[in-house]
């Protein structure tokens, strides 16, 4: 399935496979640097066409995307437009965009599909399949274009982030976790320095910002899918 037209334009590549032994080699040599060593190291063994970048715009996204630009300000960042994001996203994304000077290109679901998910109310329904079409999908389709994918997962978030490596193999692409190890505090504290603004919702009580109808104010995760044992929207599993 292919996400509707903001997304850029592009044949799909055929890009090798990275070996076990590569993704290895690479977690060796990346895991002694520290969250913005790893940036600039990654630019140095990809090229900035080649990369996709992704941003849900929530709490911890202007210390990931004020370095990302800082470094490369001429990535484009994928923002995932699920159709169900709070308004308070999608100012923080408009406000971080012309701060930072970002380029930022949406991938969405088919109109229709998600349009189903709003009519079948699916997000109550089966929020792992609203989650699947809304986000999982149309991120699956561009992956083709690019060789390696890098997200702003850290290991403190959920237990199956605490799992995970600096570099792994996930649903056929590179997958790029650079602030894996990032603490809470070392994440808060680069904020403070340099006077970056925490998403709205964060200063009433939401710690972990997703859409609207599956989250609510709390700490970590325990506000998005109050209620179901489900704690990841599927892009990381």
């Amino acid at each position: 399935m292919l996400p509707s037209a903001t997304a850029p334009a592009a044949e799909p590549a055929v890009h090798a496979p990275l070996s076990a032994a590569g993704i290895a080699a690479l977690n060796t040599r990346y895991a002694p640097l520290d969250f913005e060593a790893r940036i600039h190291s990654l630019y140095q063994d990809f090229a900035v066409g080649d990369v996709l970048v992704t941003s849900s715009f929530a709490a911890t996204s202007a210390y990931f995307l004020h370095i990302v630009s800082r470094l490369r300000p001429d990535q484009r960042i994928a923002f995932i437009d699920t159709g169900y994001h709070f308004p308070e996203t999608l100012a923080y994304r408009q406000y971080l965009t012309e701060r930072f000077g970002l380029q930022v290109f949406d991938v969405r679901a088919e109109e229709w599909k998600h349009q189903f998910t709003l009519d079948d109310r699916t997000y109550q329904r089966d929020p792992d399949y609203c989650c699947a079409i809304n986000k999982v999908e149309p991120l699956d389709a561009i992956k083709p274009r690019y060789r390696v994918w890098v997200s702003s997962v850290m290991g403190w978030q959920t237990d199956n982030r605490a799992g995970m490596a600096i570099f792994e193999e996930r649903r056929g692409i590179l997958k790029f976790n650079p602030m894996i190890d990032v603490t809470r505090e070392q994440r808060d504290a680069y904020i403070r320095e340099h006077d970056l603004p925490f998403h709205p919702l964060v200063a009433q009580g939401y710690s972990s910002i997703g859409c609207s109808h599956c989250t609510v104010s709390g700490d970590g995760r325990s506000g998005r899918w109050q209620g179901k044992p489900k704690t990841e929207c599927g892009l990381h599993l």
